[in-house]
């Protein structure tokens, strides 16, 4: 008979040596790692706590946070006084202990977030465009860098763990959507953004899939610890989305697992469109357009839209009827628990769309598919920035990587 017995080394084959013993500097590393990685998913522990989750005996898990705690990581909460014996101390991270520039870039704006150690945004820039292009984006990211770091003293520079830029891959497609130009868009074909960044700033920069990282950061700071299992859609200028399983970002063979943008829906007529013809800010920027609206309060903030009436209903229900057909799509091939839904607006319009998606969902001929709840997400309209800005820090102080995928194998720096 197996039984299961307490190790002070639960790490994976690759952190042993060739000789099958263990390299004590990596296993140390990846136990602090592992703590950090439990007292971020579930709050304030108390050794007792990271103990029982991780596997690790009590001493070990005891010098570990000690550690933590004297590097500044971790901070004490109030004891917790239980019946009998000494009071537990829960300990959770230390919001100023690490901090991390995020940068999300959109076909219509961009934004510049400084980000701490828990997830909330300490300072911001936000800059919009008719169409993106390389140097002013570059320009944008280096001048904004300084103007924050003039906000900051000297010891918190020296906790910055790098820049995570969110961006949408092969910019270049959709030029015409957007407005831009002919050809204009096509100086993105083999530009290295990673690379011209990393020439410009002090920090290591990593790159991220726009949609990916905010998928990323509503499963880290959002819905993840309700839901291990759930499709996500965020609605920007394009919809995208990503899909998380076992609470981890599934890529797929090539990494594209979960764009949903291309998804086939029906039409306004019963044709098969595409799923981001639809559910795409874009679009109501087009119906405000045709009506004589200005549209450019759409890109002003996020967080700010007006009221536009009858064509922001018309989208809004337009949008929901497509996303209720991707939604019994998904789950007509993976049970997931839920359907998330996000994106680049208010959460008064976020509501409207889910409201009116459920109520969608409910028409479809539904045979044979279990529905997953249809919720809003937490993280918001800046989701894709913070999900940029957790790349350093996944990357430099979690186990758990791949919450944001593998492009972070990549980043260079320390």
């Amino acid at each position: 008979m197996s039984s299961l017995r307490r190790t002070d080394n639960p790490v994976p084959p690759q952190i042993l040596d060739s000789s099958g013993g263990a390299n004590q500097v990596r296993v140390r590393a990846y136990n602090e790692r592992l703590v950090l990685s439990l007292v971020r998913r579930h709050g304030a522990q108390s050794k007792t706590d990271v103990a029982r989750r991780s596997g690790l005996s009590a001493q070990t898990v005891s010098v570990i946070m000690r550690a933590l705690e004297k590097e500044g990581l971790l901070t004490r909460d109030a004891p917790v006084r239980g019946k009998v014996g000494q009071p537990s101390i829960p300990m959770r991270l230390n919001p100023d202990a690490v901090l991390s520039f995020g940068v999300k870039i959109g076909r219509r704006s961009a934004d510049l977030v400084l980000m701490d150690f828990v997830g909330r945004i300490r300072l911001q820039l936000h800059k919009i465009y008719p169409y993106p292009l390389p140097q002013d984006l570059l320009g944008f990211i280096a001048s904004g860098i300084k103007e924050l770091e003039t906000k900051l003293d000297e010891k918190e520079r020296s906790r910055v763990a790098g820049i995570g830029i969110a961006a949408p891959f092969e910019l270049w497609n959709w030029a015409e959507e957007v407005g831009a130009p002919q050809g204009a868009m096509e100086v993105w074909r083999g530009f290295d953004l990673q690379a011209e960044i990393s020439d410009k700033v002090p920090y290591p920069v990593f790159l991220q899939n726009d949609a990916t990282s905010a998928c990323g950061a509503e499963l880290v700071f959002g819905v993840g610890p309700h839901y291990p299992d759930f499709v996500y859609f965020f609605i920007g200028s394009f919809i995208g989305g990503g899909i998380v399983l076992n609470s981890s970002i599934f890529g797929g063979r090539t990494g594209t697992a979960g764009a949903i943008g291309p998804l086939p829906v029906r039409g306004h007529n019963g044709e098969s469109v595409q799923l981001l013809e639809i559910a795409s800010i874009f679009v109501l920027e087009n119906m405000l357009r045709e009506r004589g609206i200005d549209p450019q309060p759409l890109w002003y903030s996020a967080d700010d839209w007006i009221d536009f009436g009858e064509p922001l209903e018309a989208w809004i229900q337009e949008t929901a009827k497509a996303l209720a057909q991707a939604v019994v799509a998904a789950a007509s091939i993976i049970d997931f628990s839920a359907a998330v839904i996000d994106g680049g607006f208010p959460g008064w319009v976020r509501e409207r769309v889910v409201t009116a998606t459920i109520r969608e969902a409910r028409k479809l001929d539904l045979q044979g598919v279990v529905m997953p709840d249809i919720v809003e997400g937490i993280v918001g309209a800046q989701a894709r920035a913070i999900g940029g800005a957790s790349l350093p820090i996944f990357a430099r102080y979690l186990i758990d990587q791949n919450v944001l995928f593998k492009e972070i194998e990549h980043a260079e720096g320390p």
